[in-house]
């Protein structure tokens, strides 16, 4: 069944591609984004396996932008789902359904669940991310045909009774642009909201760096604001709803894994390359409570905090609700300028490569990416530190 599907859509995926991405890839830079504020960019992912310990960890972060994934084969425990959520307060909060194949398969079923799920969250959520991984057979579909079927089930179900939600889709994991090509170029009755893409780079080793044919971070997002820009059945507003880096030595991470210190360092430069682009409306890492990836983890019935999890308090306490004013990269060192809630303006500064260095002069102030002060014989290196003007 599952090569069936894939074969009958094979034609269709490459024929869209043969003449979109090319224009996409050309057009990215040409789209000028006008967005300057950044009001949703920090977000983070929170599950209900994970327990309440998620809602003070949050609150310690201030961050206010929330992914949570509501399964549909998990609908028995949908109150549940509502407690938690509920026990955010104050939060944005986007609801994450997650396929199966059940659903897939049972259009009846799924608009049953569907209108369930808006029901349940209806005055506490009005943000839906359709599906995740959906390139993935994995998790459920067997090609972007099944999946575009589904989307199209689950947005009637809006248009119907829930007209003011928000639907976001496709959901593509890694650096597989030819399915999101196939998803904004099809005949299916649609419309995707936002935009949203698992856009994980871990296997390129830093966000900076591209591997063979595939595109470094920004590339990527450039490459896709030009995709949903030319396409009439999205908006160009884009949420990047997954990223992260596993860590070495744990169970079940990964052949790219790499040391606390790097999924630190290397999380924060996602960060700003995305704001850099000004083409980003959020960033969401996944997920704050893992073993594998986790801001935090849980050993011997205890909780600790990685270096990330500073990183990241450090990273909202000096950007959340900030302007962009530019971004820019010259032989190796990146520098991003903003302007924070005060009309304070500091530049973030790094550079790619580990072993090189570059002295920093005039600046008033300068913070560490973990906040703390620096002040006297500063180098700019591969970790960001905060410059005020």
């Amino acid at each position: 069944m599952n090569k069936k599907h894939k074969t009958t859509d094979f034609f269709p995926l490459m024929s869209v591609n043969a003449f979109f991405l090319p224009i996409s890839m050309l057009l990215g830079l040409a789209f000028k984004s006008k967005k300057e504020n950044f009001d949703n960019f920090f977000g983070m992912n929170v599950n209900l396996d994970k327990g309440l310990d998620q809602v003070e960890l949050i609150k310690e972060l201030n961050c206010d932008d929330l992914l949570i994934r509501v399964p549909l084969s998990d609908m028995n425990k949908i109150e549940q789902y509502k407690e938690f959520t509920e026990s955010f307060k104050d939060k944005n909060i986007t609801i994450n359904i997650i396929q199966d194949r059940e659903n897939i398969e049972d259009i009846s079923l799924l608009e049953n669940n569907i209108q369930l799920i808006f029901s349940t969250f209806k005055g506490i959520c009005d943000s839906y991310q359709i599906g995740n991984a959906v390139n993935q057979s994995k998790w459920g579909f067997f090609s972007m045909k099944e999946y575009l079927a589904f989307y199209t089930t689950v947005q009637s179900v809006r248009n119907e009774k829930f007209p003011n939600y928000t639907l976001i889709g496709p959901g593509i994991k890694g650096v597989e642009m030819k399915y999101n090509v196939r998803a904004l170029f099809n005949s299916f009755k649609i419309k995707f909201d936002k935009i949203s893409s698992l856009m994980y780079v871990d296997n390129q080793g830093i966000p900076e760096q591209s591997k063979f044919l595939s595109f470094d971070l920004s590339k990527q997002i450039h490459t896709l604001y030009g995709l949903s820009s030319l396409a009439i059945k999205s908006k160009n507003d884009i949420i990047l709803s997954e990223t992260s880096w596993h860590i070495k030595g744990e169970k079940e991470a990964n052949e790219y894994a790499v040391s606390e210190d790097e999924q630190a360092m290397y999380m924060l430069r996602y960060y700003l390359l995305a704001l850099g682009t000004k083409r980003v409306q959020g960033v969401y890492w996944f997920q704050l409570i893992s073993s594998t990836f986790g801001l935090t983890y849980l050993t011997k019935g205890n909780l600790e905090k990685r270096k990330s999890f500073y990183a990241y308090k450090t990273m909202l306490e000096f950007l959340k609700l900030c302007k962009v004013e530019k971004y820019s990269e010259a032989n190796g060192l990146h520098v991003l300028t903003c302007k924070n809630t005060k009309g304070k303006k500091l530049d973030v500064v790094w550079v790619k490569d580990p072993g090189i260095t570059v002295e920093l002069t005039e600046f008033k102030e300068v913070f560490d990416m973990y906040g703390k002060q620096m002040k006297k014989d500063i180098q700019i290196t591969n970790r960001p530190i905060y410059a005020y003007h």
